[in-house]
């Protein structure tokens, strides 16, 4: 099994050569409304402008365009619940690649409509990461595809971590970094690229209260499997983390915090009110928790937010709820 020693900052700032061009570097936005509710100086880290309105594909392009010729036209099959798809099938389509992407019976529609319009296929399998992924090796070994993991992945992490050294480049006296976690594979490349540039840094990772996996993984000291993980935080309803990610957790990440799905469904609408950003529920935890660490006054403080693909509906709704 690889260990965390894998992803060094050496393997991230490899990946940052190599995906430029690909991926953008992103804003990281100082948000006045947010910095006054907490008294600190907040900055919002907004992967949601990226080309796909998502962080993912810093780790499907890091991992996709180590392949060689033969191997992409071999094909490319990955099991998502919908961005890291997304991302994949992006790629693969600019690199001439076929792709085949196993998501969730309940998938965001917006999120399949995009994976479909850069050319992949879709196959819709079950609920539960676990589920699709057991049907994405078994596409693999029947065709001969490239499998290309949502997070348990050294060069997916690295991939990811480039938004760690993006962060610190733009706020090198950083005090606290907050990252949603879903598989953890975001959390595992960020916190590695902080940690090894700014130790004093804290890195805190939220969790949806119905989906703890990385959680309870860390406070049981051991890979931690639930057995139902539905949230209205589809990217991060994971029933267990990866054995590369806890590691990496364990290791560079300072605390997890839970929210719950009314905090989820109330930074939705406060970012949208107040920062004027559309964001979908996976990057909004990370702004609800912004209310649970209660940072120190004046601390610079950035917010991963992770994505933008919020379904109409559901922002309906919520907007419906909350105005």
């Amino acid at each position: 099994m690889a260990s965390a020693s894998i992803v060094t900052l050496d393997k991230i700032q490899e990946a940052s050569r190599r995906i430029a061009g690909v991926a953008y570097k992103t804003p990281l936005y100082h948000s006045p409304a947010l910095s006054k509710a907490t008294e600190a100086e907040v900055y919002l880290k907004l992967e949601s402008y990226q080309p796909i309105r998502v962080f993912k594909v810093r780790g499907a392009a890091n991992k996709i365009l180590q392949l060689s010729a033969e191997e992409r036209k071999r094909g490319l099959v990955a099991a998502s619940s919908g961005n890291h798809g997304v991302a994949v099938s992006y790629v693969a389509n600019l690199t001439g690649s076929k792709a085949t992407i196993v998501v969730p019976t309940t998938a965001v529609e917006e999120k399949v409509r995009s994976i479909e319009e850069y050319g992949a296929t879709v196959i819709k399998t079950g609920l539960f990461h676990d589920e699709r992924f057991a049907k994405a090796v078994e596409i693999q070994k029947t065709t001969g595809a490239i499998l290309i993991p949502p997070f348990d992945d050294p060069d997916v992490i690295a991939g990811q971590g480039t938004i760690g050294l993006e962060i610190h480049e733009s706020l090198p006296d950083v005090d606290v970094v907050i990252v949603p976690i879903g598989g953890g594979g975001l959390i595992s490349g960020i916190s590695a690229a902080i940690k090894n540039l700014k130790p004093k840094a804290q890195v805190y990772g939220v969790e949806p209260e119905r989906a703890s996996s990385m959680y309870q993984s860390v406070k049981n000291d051991k890979i931690t499997h639930l057995t139902d993980t539905t949230t209205i935080a589809d990217g991060l309803a994971t029933r267990e983390p990866g054995q590369l990610t806890f590691e990496c957790v364990k290791r560079f990440v300072d605390k997890i915090l839970l929210v719950s799905e009314t905090d989820i469904e109330r930074a939705v609408f406060k970012t949208m009110k107040e920062c004027h950003l559309v964001i979908e529920p996976s990057a909004a935890a990370a702004i609800a928790a912004l209310e649970k660490i209660e940072p120190q006054k004046g601390s610079k403080v950035a917010v991963v937010v992770s994505g933008g693909n919020v379904s109409l509906k559901l922002l309906q709704s919520i907007l419906s709820k909350y105005s």
